[in-house]
């Protein structure tokens, strides 16, 4: 997979950080390693022939979300910003079978090229994609899960509109499993998040800001903000447990 993270205004880059991801990436996700790169593959390539944004979550990142679910056992999985279904699809086949993944997109386009990836990864009866506004559709899920028509989650990636964040967050653990993963994405953004000028004027910086500073007052939540360096950026994200 050859992704382009070229523009920089939104990417910092350093050759340093890229051939560490090349080296590694070389030996841990080398195409015969994966069974369902060919899927993978073409996930990230549709999505961008169908006109989406290239902001999916690069192989490594796809990874380290599949090594998640692994780690946790989650079968009952939530996602908020699909995009083209990239890092779901990682998720589903780190997962297993017996792992339901839920997943919510604001934008109809990205909802179909998602579908149609999906498909093509054999996941279609594993991934359910649910069209409409975070801040929408997740109060319904919650009434789900309190009314005992739907599970409660046990893992939850957040990667959609970061001014929501405290939002998504706060929706999310009504839902959750005691032990819950909650994984929040690009919350350090380029070191942003302590950036005076940024803050005041980028409503995805405050919206972040205001999610970490509520997080730290929370009694049944623990939390870490951990920064990354790698071909795609200088970024970081926020890994949480519901108590």
């Amino acid at each position: 997979m050859v992704q382009k993270f070229n523009d920089p205004s939104r990417y910092e880059q350093d050759p340093r950080w890229a051939a560490v991801d090349e080296y590694t990436a070389t030996h841990l996700l080398a195409p015969e390693r994966n069974p369902h790169h060919e899927a993978l593959e073409f996930a990230y390539s549709n999505s961008l022939a169908k006109g989406l944004p290239d902001i999916a979550s690069y192989p490594a990142q796809g990874k380290f979300l599949s090594i998640q679910v692994q780690i946790t056992g989650a079968k009952n999985v939530l996602e908020v910003g699909t995009l083209g279904g990239y890092s779901a699809i990682w998720m589903a086949y780190g997962a297993g079978p017996d792992t339901h993944i839920t997943t919510i997109e604001v934008d109809a386009h990205h909802k179909e090229v998602a579908e149609e990836n999906i498909a093509r990864a054999g996941l279609s009866a594993q991934i359910t994609v649910l069209l409409g506004r975070g801040v929408d559709v997740l109060p319904t899920l919650v009434e789900e899960v309190k009314a005992g028509k739907r599970a409660p989650f046990d893992f939850v990636f957040i990667d959609a509109d970061k001014q929501n964040n405290l939002a998504y967050f706060d929706l999310a653990l009504q839902m959750v499993r005691p032990r819950t993963c909650i994984y929040v994405d690009n919350v350090v953004r380029r070191g942003q998040l302590v950036d005076e000028t940024a803050i005041k004027e980028d409503p995805r910086i405050s919206g972040t800001r205001a999610l970490i500073e509520a997080v730290g007052k929370k009694e049944n939540v623990d939390a870490v903000v951990l920064q990354t360096v790698g071909m795609k950026n200088y970024d970081g994200f926020m890994l949480s447990i519901a108590k």
